[in-house]
Protein backbone atom coordinates (compact mmCIF):
# COMPACT_ATOMS: atom_id res chain seq x y z
CA UNK A 1 0.00 0.00 0.00
CA UNK A 2 2.79 2.75 1.02
CA UNK A 3 4.50 2.02 -2.42
CA UNK A 4 1.45 2.19 -4.20
CA UNK A 5 0.81 5.68 -3.18
CA UNK A 6 3.89 7.07 -4.18
CA UNK A 7 3.01 5.49 -7.82
CA UNK A 8 -0.12 7.62 -7.92
CA UNK A 9 0.92 10.97 -6.87
CA UNK A 10 3.47 10.69 -9.22
CA UNK A 11 1.25 10.14 -11.92
CA UNK A 12 -0.99 13.07 -10.88
CA UNK A 13 1.59 15.10 -11.14
CA UNK A 14 3.17 14.12 -14.52
CA UNK A 15 0.16 13.82 -16.27
CA UNK A 16 -0.67 17.53 -16.64
CA UNK A 17 3.03 18.02 -17.41
CA UNK A 18 2.67 15.75 -20.01
CA UNK A 19 -0.19 17.19 -21.74
CA UNK A 20 1.22 20.78 -21.40
CA UNK A 21 4.17 19.46 -23.63
CA UNK A 22 1.89 17.73 -26.20
CA UNK A 23 -0.18 20.59 -26.55
CA UNK A 24 3.25 23.13 -27.13
CA UNK A 25 4.16 20.65 -30.10
CA UNK A 26 0.98 20.58 -31.88
CA UNK A 27 1.01 24.89 -31.80
CA UNK A 28 4.67 24.41 -33.05
CA UNK A 29 3.64 22.42 -35.93
CA UNK A 30 0.86 24.60 -36.82
CA UNK A 31 3.29 27.37 -36.93
CA UNK A 32 5.14 25.94 -39.16
CA UNK A 33 2.59 25.35 -42.04
CA UNK A 34 1.28 28.87 -41.57
CA UNK A 35 4.90 29.63 -42.76
CA UNK A 36 5.09 27.39 -45.42
CA UNK A 37 1.89 28.55 -46.75
CA UNK A 38 2.90 31.64 -46.51
CA UNK A 39 6.16 31.24 -48.10
CA UNK A 40 4.23 29.72 -51.18
CA UNK A 41 1.85 33.08 -51.28
CA UNK A 42 4.68 34.97 -51.31
CA UNK A 43 6.76 33.42 -54.16
CA UNK A 44 3.37 33.14 -56.30
CA UNK A 45 2.99 36.96 -55.78
CA UNK A 46 6.66 37.25 -57.24
CA UNK A 47 5.83 35.15 -60.09
CA UNK A 48 2.57 36.95 -60.97
CA UNK A 49 4.46 40.39 -60.49
CA UNK A 50 7.29 38.99 -63.26
CA UNK A 51 4.74 37.82 -65.49
CA UNK A 52 3.00 41.26 -65.29
CA UNK A 53 6.04 43.02 -66.10
CA UNK A 54 6.77 40.60 -69.10
CA UNK A 55 3.41 41.65 -70.22
CA UNK A 56 4.21 45.22 -70.53
CA UNK A 57 7.05 45.19 -71.51
CA UNK A 58 6.07 42.92 -74.84
CA UNK A 59 3.00 45.47 -75.46
CA UNK A 60 5.32 48.39 -75.37
CA UNK A 61 7.30 46.95 -78.47
CA UNK A 62 4.34 45.94 -80.43
CA UNK A 63 2.75 49.48 -80.14
CA UNK A 64 6.76 50.98 -80.95
CA UNK A 65 6.23 48.12 -83.71
CA UNK A 66 2.40 49.38 -84.91
CA UNK A 67 3.56 53.17 -84.81
CA UNK A 68 6.40 52.32 -86.88
CA UNK A 69 4.24 50.35 -89.64
CA UNK A 70 1.91 53.64 -89.36
CA UNK A 71 4.65 56.05 -90.01
CA UNK A 72 5.67 53.80 -92.79
CA UNK A 73 2.28 53.16 -94.47
CA UNK A 74 1.69 57.42 -94.10
CA UNK A 75 5.23 58.21 -95.84
CA UNK A 76 4.26 55.78 -98.74
CA UNK A 77 1.23 57.53 -99.56
CA UNK A 78 2.67 60.46 -99.08
CA UNK A 79 5.36 59.68 -101.32
CA UNK A 80 3.02 58.41 -103.66
CA UNK A 81 0.50 61.17 -103.89
CA UNK A 82 3.68 63.96 -104.31
CA UNK A 83 4.84 61.81 -107.03
CA UNK A 84 2.07 62.99 -109.84
CA UNK A 85 2.09 66.69 -108.29
CA UNK A 86 6.25 66.67 -108.80
CA UNK A 87 5.70 65.65 -111.96
CA UNK A 88 2.74 68.07 -113.30
CA UNK A 89 4.75 70.53 -111.07
CA UNK A 90 4.05 73.75 -113.23
CA UNK A 91 6.58 76.72 -112.81
CA UNK A 92 4.14 78.85 -111.17
CA UNK A 93 3.47 75.84 -108.08
CA UNK A 94 7.52 75.79 -108.27
CA UNK A 95 7.85 79.16 -107.46
CA UNK A 96 5.03 79.26 -104.75
CA UNK A 97 6.35 76.39 -103.04
CA UNK A 98 9.94 77.55 -103.00
CA UNK A 99 8.77 80.87 -101.76
CA UNK A 100 6.24 79.40 -98.66
CA UNK A 101 3.42 80.95 -100.15
CA UNK A 102 2.05 77.16 -100.79
CA UNK A 103 -0.22 76.70 -97.42
CA UNK A 104 -1.87 79.79 -97.93
CA UNK A 105 -3.54 78.25 -101.30
CA UNK A 106 -6.53 76.65 -100.69
CA UNK A 107 -6.48 72.83 -100.17
CA UNK A 108 -7.72 71.15 -103.04
CA UNK A 109 -10.56 68.37 -101.83
CA UNK A 110 -11.96 64.94 -103.65
CA UNK A 111 -15.88 65.49 -103.96
CA UNK A 112 -16.38 61.80 -103.08
CA UNK A 113 -13.60 61.84 -99.83
CA UNK A 114 -10.56 63.05 -98.32
CA UNK A 115 -7.70 61.49 -96.43
CA UNK A 116 -7.00 63.95 -93.21
CA UNK A 117 -4.34 62.48 -91.21
CA UNK A 118 -5.86 58.50 -90.53
CA UNK A 119 -9.69 59.77 -91.09
CA UNK A 120 -11.61 59.62 -94.14
CA UNK A 121 -14.05 62.72 -94.21
CA UNK A 122 -16.75 62.49 -96.15
CA UNK A 123 -17.93 65.41 -98.14
CA UNK A 124 -20.74 64.34 -99.62
CA UNK A 125 -24.79 63.80 -98.97
CA UNK A 126 -26.13 60.80 -101.34
CA UNK A 127 -29.54 59.93 -101.58
CA UNK A 128 -32.41 58.17 -103.55
CA UNK A 129 -36.18 59.76 -103.20
CA UNK A 130 -38.57 57.70 -104.76
CA UNK A 131 -42.78 58.82 -105.15
CA UNK A 132 -45.06 56.42 -106.29
CA UNK A 133 -48.99 57.15 -106.39
CA UNK A 134 -51.81 54.89 -107.31
CA UNK A 135 -55.66 55.93 -107.42
CA UNK A 136 -58.47 56.62 -109.36
CA UNK A 137 -60.49 59.56 -110.51
CA UNK A 138 -64.41 59.90 -111.92
CA UNK A 139 -62.65 61.52 -115.18
CA UNK A 140 -61.20 59.42 -118.26
CA UNK A 141 -57.22 59.87 -118.68
CA UNK A 142 -57.45 62.48 -121.24
CA UNK A 143 -59.23 64.74 -119.11
CA UNK A 144 -57.43 63.87 -116.49
CA UNK A 145 -53.70 65.36 -118.12
CA UNK A 146 -55.30 68.85 -118.05
CA UNK A 147 -57.05 68.26 -114.59
CA UNK A 148 -53.91 66.95 -112.85
CA UNK A 149 -51.37 69.35 -115.13
CA UNK A 150 -48.51 68.94 -113.24
CA UNK A 151 -45.70 67.07 -114.44
CA UNK A 152 -45.19 64.74 -111.02
CA UNK A 153 -48.87 64.57 -111.01
CA UNK A 154 -50.95 61.28 -109.95
CA UNK A 155 -52.73 61.65 -113.10
CA UNK A 156 -53.11 58.07 -114.22
CA UNK A 157 -55.86 55.56 -112.90
CA UNK A 158 -53.55 53.21 -111.56
CA UNK A 159 -50.56 53.73 -110.81
CA UNK A 160 -48.12 56.42 -111.43
CA UNK A 161 -44.32 56.93 -111.10
CA UNK A 162 -44.10 60.08 -109.73
CA UNK A 163 -40.73 61.12 -109.48
CA UNK A 164 -37.30 58.86 -108.64
CA UNK A 165 -35.14 61.86 -107.47
CA UNK A 166 -30.97 60.88 -107.19
CA UNK A 167 -29.41 63.68 -105.40
CA UNK A 168 -25.80 64.80 -104.79
CA UNK A 169 -24.63 67.64 -102.43
CA UNK A 170 -21.59 68.18 -100.84
CA UNK A 171 -18.79 70.43 -100.66
CA UNK A 172 -16.58 71.21 -103.45
CA UNK A 173 -13.42 73.46 -101.92
CA UNK A 174 -13.46 76.18 -99.17
CA UNK A 175 -15.28 78.47 -101.21
CA UNK A 176 -18.53 76.63 -103.03
CA UNK A 177 -20.89 73.46 -102.05
CA UNK A 178 -22.52 71.62 -105.25
CA UNK A 179 -25.85 70.54 -105.43
CA UNK A 180 -27.15 68.18 -108.49
CA UNK A 181 -30.82 66.19 -108.40
CA UNK A 182 -31.22 63.60 -111.74
CA UNK A 183 -35.01 62.18 -112.46
CA UNK A 184 -36.70 59.17 -113.95
CA UNK A 185 -40.48 59.08 -114.08
CA UNK A 186 -42.55 56.87 -116.70
CA UNK A 187 -45.09 59.57 -118.45
CA UNK A 188 -48.14 58.07 -117.40
CA UNK A 189 -49.98 57.69 -120.88
CA UNK A 190 -47.13 56.63 -123.35
CA UNK A 191 -45.47 54.72 -120.79
CA UNK A 192 -41.94 56.04 -121.99
CA UNK A 193 -39.38 56.25 -119.95
CA UNK A 194 -37.92 60.11 -118.82
CA UNK A 195 -34.37 60.98 -117.54
CA UNK A 196 -33.96 64.70 -116.74
CA UNK A 197 -30.97 66.99 -114.69
CA UNK A 198 -33.13 68.86 -112.65
CA UNK A 199 -30.47 70.85 -110.93
CA UNK A 200 -27.26 71.14 -111.21
CA UNK A 201 -25.57 74.52 -110.02
CA UNK A 202 -22.87 75.54 -107.42
CA UNK A 203 -23.47 78.32 -104.33
CA UNK A 204 -20.78 80.27 -102.97
CA UNK A 205 -19.81 80.32 -99.16
CA UNK A 206 -17.36 82.92 -98.43
CA UNK A 207 -18.05 86.20 -99.81
CA UNK A 208 -18.34 88.94 -98.01
CA UNK A 209 -21.26 91.26 -96.78
CA UNK A 210 -24.05 89.00 -97.14
CA UNK A 211 -23.56 87.76 -100.59
CA UNK A 212 -24.20 84.58 -101.52
CA UNK A 213 -23.86 83.68 -105.37
CA UNK A 214 -25.52 80.61 -107.12
CA UNK A 215 -25.12 79.58 -110.61
CA UNK A 216 -25.71 76.60 -113.19
CA UNK A 217 -29.36 74.66 -114.00
CA UNK A 218 -31.80 75.50 -111.02
CA UNK A 219 -35.63 76.06 -110.14
CA UNK A 220 -36.61 80.04 -110.08
CA UNK A 221 -36.78 80.63 -106.73
CA UNK A 222 -40.22 82.35 -106.95
CA UNK A 223 -42.56 81.79 -103.94
CA UNK A 224 -42.55 78.95 -101.83
CA UNK A 225 -43.75 75.96 -103.85
CA UNK A 226 -41.97 76.49 -107.41
CA UNK A 227 -38.03 76.23 -106.10
CA UNK A 228 -38.59 72.78 -104.39
CA UNK A 229 -38.95 69.53 -105.62
CA UNK A 230 -41.72 67.11 -105.22
CA UNK A 231 -40.78 64.94 -102.14
CA UNK A 232 -41.02 68.54 -100.31
CA UNK A 233 -44.57 69.30 -101.05
CA UNK A 234 -46.69 68.57 -98.03
CA UNK A 235 -49.54 67.36 -100.93
CA UNK A 236 -49.22 64.64 -103.44
CA UNK A 237 -49.84 67.40 -106.46
CA UNK A 238 -48.94 71.03 -107.58
CA UNK A 239 -51.22 73.53 -106.81
CA UNK A 240 -53.07 74.58 -109.90
CA UNK A 241 -52.19 78.14 -110.40
CA UNK A 242 -48.45 76.79 -110.05
CA UNK A 243 -48.93 74.51 -113.04
CA UNK A 244 -50.80 77.42 -115.15
CA UNK A 245 -48.29 79.61 -114.76
CA UNK A 246 -44.83 77.74 -114.12
CA UNK A 247 -45.72 74.88 -116.20
CA UNK A 248 -45.83 71.15 -115.71
CA UNK A 249 -42.31 70.69 -114.22
CA UNK A 250 -41.78 74.23 -112.62
CA UNK A 251 -39.57 77.12 -113.82
CA UNK A 252 -36.01 76.76 -114.08
CA UNK A 253 -33.49 77.03 -116.05
CA UNK A 254 -29.75 78.08 -116.64
CA UNK A 255 -27.93 81.08 -115.41
CA UNK A 256 -27.38 82.69 -112.21
CA UNK A 257 -29.28 83.51 -108.51
CA UNK A 258 -27.36 86.22 -106.45
CA UNK A 259 -28.71 86.97 -102.98
CA UNK A 260 -27.66 89.86 -100.28
CA UNK A 261 -28.37 88.78 -96.34
CA UNK A 262 -29.49 92.57 -95.18
CA UNK A 263 -28.04 93.72 -92.27
CA UNK A 264 -31.26 94.19 -90.52
CA UNK A 265 -31.53 96.46 -87.13
CA UNK A 266 -32.80 94.53 -84.30
CA UNK A 267 -35.68 97.26 -82.87
CA UNK A 268 -37.70 94.77 -80.45
CA UNK A 269 -36.66 91.22 -78.96
CA UNK A 270 -38.29 89.68 -82.42
CA UNK A 271 -35.49 88.60 -84.42
CA UNK A 272 -36.02 89.75 -88.07
CA UNK A 273 -34.00 88.65 -90.92
CA UNK A 274 -34.15 89.50 -94.64
CA UNK A 275 -32.55 88.76 -97.76
CA UNK A 276 -33.05 89.98 -101.26
CA UNK A 277 -32.59 87.93 -104.76
CA UNK A 278 -31.66 88.86 -108.25
CA UNK A 279 -31.29 86.56 -110.38
CA UNK A 280 -30.89 86.67 -114.79
CA UNK A 281 -31.94 83.04 -116.58
CA UNK A 282 -32.35 81.67 -120.21
CA UNK A 283 -36.54 82.35 -121.30
CA UNK A 284 -36.71 79.43 -123.96
CA UNK A 285 -36.98 75.81 -122.90
CA UNK A 286 -40.07 73.69 -121.69
CA UNK A 287 -39.35 75.07 -118.49
CA UNK A 288 -39.89 78.48 -119.78
CA UNK A 289 -44.17 78.02 -119.89
CA UNK A 290 -44.91 82.09 -119.10
CA UNK A 291 -41.99 82.61 -121.42
CA UNK A 292 -40.05 82.02 -125.16
CA UNK A 293 -41.16 78.11 -124.06
CA UNK A 294 -40.50 76.10 -127.22
CA UNK A 295 -42.92 74.86 -130.38
CA UNK A 296 -43.40 71.78 -129.08
CA UNK A 297 -44.51 72.89 -125.71
CA UNK A 298 -46.56 75.71 -126.67
CA UNK A 299 -48.25 73.38 -129.24
CA UNK A 300 -49.29 71.16 -126.20
CA UNK A 301 -50.20 74.09 -124.44
CA UNK A 302 -50.56 77.46 -125.97
CA UNK A 303 -51.71 80.22 -123.59
CA UNK A 304 -54.40 82.12 -124.70
CA UNK A 305 -54.60 79.32 -128.04
CA UNK A 306 -51.62 82.13 -129.70
CA UNK A 307 -49.12 81.07 -132.54
CA UNK A 308 -45.46 80.28 -131.56
CA UNK A 309 -43.11 82.78 -133.22
CA UNK A 310 -39.37 81.52 -132.89
CA UNK A 311 -37.35 84.61 -130.78
CA UNK A 312 -33.60 84.56 -130.58
CA UNK A 313 -31.76 86.13 -127.48
CA UNK A 314 -30.31 89.39 -129.54
CA UNK A 315 -30.06 91.41 -126.38
CA UNK A 316 -30.66 91.32 -122.84
CA UNK A 317 -34.51 92.16 -122.42
CA UNK A 318 -34.30 88.40 -124.79
CA UNK A 319 -33.50 86.44 -121.27
CA UNK A 320 -35.78 86.31 -117.80
CA UNK A 321 -34.95 88.20 -114.71
CA UNK A 322 -35.97 87.52 -110.92
CA UNK A 323 -36.29 89.80 -108.14
CA UNK A 324 -37.36 88.39 -104.54
CA UNK A 325 -37.98 89.71 -100.83
CA UNK A 326 -37.63 87.18 -98.22
CA UNK A 327 -38.09 87.99 -94.77
CA UNK A 328 -38.39 85.61 -91.49
CA UNK A 329 -39.23 85.92 -87.53
CA UNK A 330 -39.17 83.86 -85.01
CA UNK A 331 -41.97 86.11 -83.14
CA UNK A 332 -41.57 83.51 -79.98
CA UNK A 333 -40.07 80.64 -79.37
CA UNK A 334 -43.32 78.43 -80.66
CA UNK A 335 -44.05 80.43 -83.31
CA UNK A 336 -41.92 81.57 -86.83
CA UNK A 337 -43.23 82.97 -89.63
CA UNK A 338 -41.96 83.33 -93.35
CA UNK A 339 -43.33 85.82 -96.13
CA UNK A 340 -42.06 86.68 -99.52
CA UNK A 341 -42.39 88.86 -102.31
CA UNK A 342 -41.63 87.57 -105.89
CA UNK A 343 -41.55 89.10 -109.43
CA UNK A 344 -40.42 87.52 -112.80
CA UNK A 345 -40.14 89.51 -116.32
CA UNK A 346 -38.91 87.64 -119.21
CA UNK A 347 -39.93 87.95 -123.39
CA UNK A 348 -43.11 85.56 -124.76
CA UNK A 349 -43.34 83.39 -127.88
CA UNK A 350 -46.38 85.40 -129.39
CA UNK A 351 -43.86 87.70 -131.26
CA UNK A 352 -40.89 90.56 -130.77
CA UNK A 353 -42.95 92.98 -128.85
CA UNK A 354 -44.46 89.65 -126.39
CA UNK A 355 -43.36 90.20 -123.35
CA UNK A 356 -44.72 88.24 -119.30
CA UNK A 357 -44.66 89.71 -115.88
CA UNK A 358 -45.45 87.23 -112.76
CA UNK A 359 -45.37 88.60 -109.71
CA UNK A 360 -46.89 87.05 -106.26
CA UNK A 361 -47.01 87.01 -102.43
CA UNK A 362 -45.95 84.59 -100.31
CA UNK A 363 -46.18 83.07 -96.53
CA UNK A 364 -45.80 80.41 -94.07
CA UNK A 365 -46.49 80.15 -90.20
CA UNK A 366 -45.59 77.41 -87.74
CA UNK A 367 -46.49 76.85 -84.51
CA UNK A 368 -44.39 74.01 -82.86
CA UNK A 369 -44.64 73.88 -78.66
CA UNK A 370 -41.32 74.08 -76.71
CA UNK A 371 -42.30 70.45 -75.12
CA UNK A 372 -42.73 69.21 -78.39
CA UNK A 373 -41.56 65.21 -79.56
CA UNK A 374 -39.15 64.84 -81.99
CA UNK A 375 -41.39 67.97 -83.86
CA UNK A 376 -44.64 66.76 -82.97
CA UNK A 377 -47.30 68.46 -82.45
CA UNK A 378 -47.24 71.23 -84.95
CA UNK A 379 -49.77 73.42 -87.13
CA UNK A 380 -48.80 75.07 -90.37
CA UNK A 381 -50.50 77.81 -92.77
CA UNK A 382 -49.22 78.52 -96.13
CA UNK A 383 -50.56 80.46 -98.52
CA UNK A 384 -49.38 81.35 -102.17
CA UNK A 385 -51.25 84.36 -104.58
CA UNK A 386 -50.07 85.31 -107.70
CA UNK A 387 -50.65 86.96 -111.43
CA UNK A 388 -49.67 86.61 -114.94
CA UNK A 389 -49.99 89.50 -117.51
CA UNK A 390 -49.45 88.18 -120.61
CA UNK A 391 -49.08 90.60 -123.53
CA UNK A 392 -49.26 89.21 -126.96
CA UNK A 393 -47.78 90.30 -129.87
CA UNK A 394 -49.97 91.23 -132.88
CA UNK A 395 -49.31 88.23 -135.50
CA UNK A 396 -50.98 87.76 -138.81
CA UNK A 397 -51.19 84.27 -140.22
CA UNK A 398 -50.81 84.66 -144.09
CA UNK A 399 -50.21 81.02 -145.04
CA UNK A 400 -53.79 80.74 -146.20
CA UNK A 401 -54.08 83.88 -149.14
CA UNK A 402 -57.78 82.37 -148.76
CA UNK A 403 -58.48 82.66 -145.12
CA UNK A 404 -55.52 85.24 -143.61
CA UNK A 405 -55.99 85.34 -139.65
CA UNK A 406 -55.15 88.68 -137.85
CA UNK A 407 -54.52 88.11 -134.10
CA UNK A 408 -54.54 91.63 -132.32
CA UNK A 409 -52.41 92.91 -129.69
CA UNK A 410 -53.86 92.08 -126.41
CA UNK A 411 -53.03 91.23 -122.48
CA UNK A 412 -54.50 88.12 -120.84
CA UNK A 413 -54.01 88.49 -116.83
CA UNK A 414 -54.51 85.27 -114.62
CA UNK A 415 -54.70 84.94 -111.09
CA UNK A 416 -54.74 82.69 -108.64
CA UNK A 417 -54.04 81.28 -105.23
CA UNK A 418 -53.39 77.83 -102.38
CA UNK A 419 -54.02 78.38 -99.13
CA UNK A 420 -53.64 74.96 -96.90
CA UNK A 421 -53.64 74.14 -93.05
CA UNK A 422 -51.56 71.01 -91.98
CA UNK A 423 -52.03 69.87 -88.22
CA UNK A 424 -49.36 67.35 -86.72
CA UNK A 425 -51.59 66.05 -84.76
CA UNK A 426 -49.46 63.45 -82.54
CA UNK A 427 -45.90 61.44 -83.25
CA UNK A 428 -45.71 60.60 -87.39
CA UNK A 429 -49.64 61.53 -87.97
CA UNK A 430 -50.58 64.76 -89.72
CA UNK A 431 -54.10 66.08 -91.35
CA UNK A 432 -54.69 68.49 -93.36
CA UNK A 433 -56.99 70.78 -95.90
CA UNK A 434 -56.16 72.86 -99.17
CA UNK A 435 -58.38 75.18 -101.20
CA UNK A 436 -57.27 76.47 -104.70
CA UNK A 437 -58.54 78.72 -107.09
CA UNK A 438 -57.29 79.85 -110.33
CA UNK A 439 -59.15 82.73 -112.69
CA UNK A 440 -58.49 85.32 -114.66
CA UNK A 441 -59.74 87.73 -117.73
CA UNK A 442 -58.92 88.14 -121.54
CA UNK A 443 -60.53 85.91 -124.11
CA UNK A 444 -58.70 82.59 -125.34
CA UNK A 445 -59.14 81.68 -128.98
CA UNK A 446 -62.46 79.46 -128.49
CA UNK A 447 -63.50 80.87 -125.37
CA UNK A 448 -61.41 80.95 -122.31
CA UNK A 449 -64.16 79.24 -120.12
CA UNK A 450 -63.47 76.52 -122.86
CA UNK A 451 -59.16 76.51 -122.26
CA UNK A 452 -58.10 74.02 -120.11
CA UNK A 453 -55.31 75.68 -119.41
CA UNK A 454 -57.27 79.58 -118.46
CA UNK A 455 -60.64 78.25 -117.38
CA UNK A 456 -61.81 79.24 -113.99
CA UNK A 457 -61.00 76.36 -111.72
CA UNK A 458 -61.59 74.96 -107.49
CA UNK A 459 -60.20 72.41 -105.65
CA UNK A 460 -60.41 71.41 -102.29
CA UNK A 461 -58.08 68.33 -101.24
CA UNK A 462 -58.16 66.78 -97.60
CA UNK A 463 -55.14 65.24 -96.81
CA UNK A 464 -53.71 62.43 -94.12
CA UNK A 465 -50.19 61.15 -93.54
CA UNK A 466 -48.84 58.74 -91.61
CA UNK A 467 -44.60 59.16 -91.52
CA UNK A 468 -43.09 56.82 -89.54
CA UNK A 469 -39.33 57.80 -89.86
CA UNK A 470 -38.11 60.73 -92.28
CA UNK A 471 -36.85 58.12 -94.78
CA UNK A 472 -40.79 57.05 -95.53
CA UNK A 473 -44.11 58.62 -95.79
CA UNK A 474 -47.61 57.36 -96.84
CA UNK A 475 -50.22 59.91 -97.62
CA UNK A 476 -54.09 59.75 -98.85
CA UNK A 477 -55.38 62.62 -100.74
CA UNK A 478 -58.97 63.35 -102.09
CA UNK A 479 -60.06 66.19 -104.22
CA UNK A 480 -62.85 67.43 -105.73
CA UNK A 481 -62.62 70.05 -108.32
CA UNK A 482 -64.60 72.10 -110.46
CA UNK A 483 -63.26 73.35 -113.95
CA UNK A 484 -65.34 74.69 -116.30
CA UNK A 485 -64.06 73.24 -119.10
CA UNK A 486 -65.09 70.06 -117.86
CA UNK A 487 -68.47 68.99 -120.32
CA UNK A 488 -69.96 66.47 -117.73
CA UNK A 489 -71.28 68.02 -115.28
CA UNK A 490 -68.12 69.82 -113.93
CA UNK A 491 -67.21 68.59 -111.21
CA UNK A 492 -64.99 65.42 -110.77
CA UNK A 493 -63.69 63.03 -107.54
CA UNK A 494 -60.25 61.61 -107.19
CA UNK A 495 -58.57 59.61 -104.55
CA UNK A 496 -55.03 59.25 -104.55
CA UNK A 497 -52.30 57.36 -102.09
CA UNK A 498 -49.04 58.31 -102.05
CA UNK A 499 -45.86 56.01 -100.91
CA UNK A 500 -42.72 57.80 -100.33
CA UNK A 501 -39.18 56.31 -99.48
CA UNK A 502 -35.76 57.39 -99.32
CA UNK A 503 -31.96 56.16 -99.33
CA UNK A 504 -29.07 57.77 -98.04
CA UNK A 505 -28.53 61.22 -96.60
CA UNK A 506 -30.37 64.36 -97.56
CA UNK A 507 -29.48 67.85 -96.67
CA UNK A 508 -32.02 69.73 -94.44
CA UNK A 509 -34.85 71.59 -96.62
CA UNK A 510 -35.00 75.26 -95.98
CA UNK A 511 -38.35 76.28 -94.14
Amino acid sequence: MRRVLPAVFMSLVLLPCLAVTAVRAEDSTAVEVLKKQVQSLQHTVEQLQHTIHTMQKETVARDEQLQQKVQQVETAQKQQTAAPQAQSESPLDQALRESGSEERRPVSTDLWSRQIGGANLRLLDLSLDSLFAGGASTEREETLQDLEGGGHDPRKRGFTVQNVELSLMGAVDPYFTGEAHLIYFIDPIEGESVFELEEAFLTTTALPYGLQLEAGQFFTEFGHINPRHPHQWDWLDQPVINTRLFGPDGMRGPGFRLGWLLPTPQLSETPWFSELHFGMQNANGETMASFLANEEFYEERPIGGRPFVQRDVRQLKDLSYLTRWNNSWNVTDTLTGVVGFSGVYGPNATGLDGDTWIYGMDMKWKWRPANNFRGWPFLTWQTEIMQRDFRADRFVDDSNPDDIVTFPRTTLHDWGLYTQLLYGFRYGWAAGLRYEYAGGSGESVGGRKNDPFRSDRHRVSPLLAWQPTEFSRIRLQYNFDYASFLTDGKDAHSVWLGVEFMYGAHAAHTY
